[in-house]
């Protein structure tokens, strides 16, 4: 299956779903608005995510009037602001007392997730906890 960004479109069938021309997303390439993956031969592979942008990029200029400039700033700080929510989202864990419950990701990092409610956390000492659960013991005191 499939992800948003899977690079599995060329150029000629990213431009249709886009609505634009093939030249124009090489241009775009070009500005840095939008960067495709590349096959060994160099040609380009869109996401669906990437589609996504470039409707956004075609919607900022043709309806709100902003130029490539504007459009490639605007991206950035999109992009700057998505890290940031994660960012915080992340900190928040190590201050809300009600969220200190750390695993790993699939990477291996550290991270902090919401702990469950009561009555998924009780669980007799004889019943077997779930196939590849981690359970941490905190002494009371």
């Amino acid at each position: 299956m499939a992800t948003d960004d899977a690079k599995v479109y060329v150029i000629s069938v990213a431009a249709d779903l886009a609505g634009m021309h093939p030249q124009t997303l090489r241009q775009y390439d070009r500005l840095g608005l939008v960067s495709p993956g590349r096959t060994s031969g160099r040609g380009r592979r869109y996401s669906l995510r990437d589609i996504a942008t470039l409707r956004e990029v075609q919607r900022l200029s043709q309806d709100e009037g902003v130029n490539l400039a504007g459009i490639k700033r605007i991206l950035e700080l999109e992009a700057e602001l998505d890290t940031l929510r994660r960012q915080v989202e992340y900190l928040r864990a190590f201050v809300d007392p009600g969220r200190r419950v750390f695993t790993a990701d699939p990477r291996g990092d550290v991270v902090a997730v919401q702990r469950p409610g009561r009555e998924a956390r009780r669980r007799r000492p004889s019943e077997p906890a779930e196939a590849g659960a981690i359970v941490l013991w905190r002494p009371r005191g």
